[in-house]
């Protein structure tokens, strides 16, 4: 046992949603829709990069889209690396709705751990965004494990995703955390296992 508390590993992944958007802030969804953040999003991402300063990272990826590259910039880290797989889940034919619109449009309850239909983009279901939250932490994972300080600017569906994969319950687990925008999370290790050691931080709230 005290072996293997001496080579715990120490490496962290840290997730930063983007700031608030008219569209997040009015719960229309947002997935490869290319909008900037409100001026309540910029200055709460300058807070959230304040929650990173303490630390030094090895890595800093971020998804292409505006409000994330944005939200990067303004929290101090205008170098991040466009990362393809961090975009949001594309909501497909549900784009720009919110919830009761689209209930009211299936005429039944619905999540987007439902998945999504094809529209003007395909759409994406739980197993293709697993897939792709797989493929990227198959690469994050090792240099984690290995001591590696590692910083993604995402957006919430995709890293409520993320965090559902990272815990072994697949993209669907996503459905148990709630994310805000500019919140500042964490997944980590407790004694080798793969476990989340913060979420939904944000100052200023």
């Amino acid at each position: 046992m005290k072996d293997a508390e001496l080579t715990e590993p120490d490496g962290r992944i840290v997730l930063v949603r983007h700031g608030e958007t008219q569209w997040s802030r009015s719960g229309r969804h947002t997935g490869l829709t290319d909008i900037p953040l409100t001026e309540t999003g910029a200055y709460k991402a300058e807070l959230a990069g304040t929650l990173l300063a303490t630390r030094r990272y090895d890595l800093v990826l971020s998804s292409p889209l505006r409000r994330a590259v944005e939200t990067a910039a303004r929290a101090g880290y205008p170098d991040a690396r466009p990362e393809p797989r961090l975009v949001e889940w594309d909501y497909g034919a549900y784009e720009g709705l919110t919830t009761p619109e689209i209930i009211e449009r299936l005429g039944h309850a619905w999540t987007v751990w439902d998945g999504t239909p094809p529209g003007e983009t395909p759409g994406e279901t739980v197993a293709q965004v697993t897939a792709r939250a797989e493929s990227l932490l198959d690469e994050l994972r090792p240099r984690a494990r290995a001591g590696e300080q590692i910083l993604l600017f995402s957006h919430g569906h995709f890293l409520r995703a993320l965090a559902g994969t990272w815990l072994g319950l697949t993209a669907a687990g996503g459905r148990y955390f709630v994310l805000g925008t500019s919140a500042v999370s964490e997944l980590g290790f407790e004694h080798g296992t793969e476990v989340l050691t913060q979420w939904n931080h944000v100052r200023g709230r």
